[in-house]
């Protein structure tokens, strides 16, 4: 059962991811899954379906504070919505197929993969910080919207997360977007991604006969509910402080807190 102060700290984490994800663009589930790996084996979730629920059940959360996210930055003038078309498109044959691949891996597994992963975004935001190419004046190809798209919709239902820690780079580095632009088309991305993503894992969860309370498939409908208008809320929030400041300093300290994450995922500490 959920107790007044576990519900209260996945309140906290909830808002946290919501912010990251409107600031950021990276849809807040590098935040909820660990809470949820922590949160479901206290809550009796069955131990072979923990890693997959937690999976799911991030990308439920995610699809509405993707929602809230794009909103602001579509008034703010930083969604192009062609663009996001193709990466829509990519987006959900991505997300599809990253469900798919997980659903067929053991959850320590999929643990184990999404520790390392943790520990490498984090990394890579702590320490390498390349000089951006300038930006292109012209409009990306539908191709190249569409590959981009692809890879962040895979990456992102694979490990639950919105997928703009992928998304988000490709789009500075290969599309050569401004980077307001590259957050705001991330947030649009994520909405189509997380929903083929979170369906994918219904669907797979129920084909594999999972039952218990308040789930479908391999989503918690009892803690996305509880989890989302926090994570909607602060989204808007998010969105405001990322055109109002600086992010380097936050970055720095997201990075650190995404390694530590890792390392105890992968030790399983």
């Amino acid at each position: 059962m959920l107790s007044l102060p576990l519900i209260s700290l996945i309140l906290l984490f909830g808002a946290l991811a919501g912010f990251l994800a409107g600031l950021l663009g990276i849809g807040g589930g590098v935040i909820l899954v660990p809470l949820f790996l922590w949160l479901f084996p206290l809550a009796q979730v069955p131990p072979d379906i923990v890693v997959h629920t937690a999976f799911g059940t991030s990308l439920a959360i995610i699809i509405p504070t993707a929602i809230s996210s794009t909103y602001g930055h579509r008034k703010h003038g930083n969604v192009a919505w062609r663009q996001v078309m193709f990466l829509a498109l990519g987006g959900t044959f991505g997300a599809l197929l990253g469900a798919t691949l997980a659903a067929f891996l053991s959850g320590q597994v999929l643990k184990s993969c999404f520790g390392a992963m943790q520990m490498i975004i984090g990394l890579k935001l702590l320490f390498f910080h390349p000089r951006l190419p300038p930006e292109y004046e012209q409009v990306p190809g539908g191709l190249a919207l569409t590959s981009v798209g692809f890879a962040g919709g895979c990456f992102s239902s694979f490990f639950g997360v919105g997928g703009g820690v992928v998304a988000v780079p490709l789009m500075l580095i290969f599309l050569r977007l401004p980077i307001r632009l590259a957050v705001g088309n991330s947030s649009a991305l994520i909405v189509v991604s997380s929903l083929a993503g979170a369906l994918s894992y219904v669907w797979h969860g129920l084909q594999a006969g999972v039952v218990a309370d308040w789930t479908l498939g391999y989503v918690n409908l009892l803690v996305a509910m509880v989890v989302a208008p926090m994570t909607i809320l602060f989204a808007r929030l998010g969105v405001r402080i990322a055109n109002r400041v600086s992010q380097d300093k936050l970055l720095n300290v997201f990075a650190v807190l995404l390694i530590l994450i890792g390392v105890k995922m992968i030790l399983r500490i």
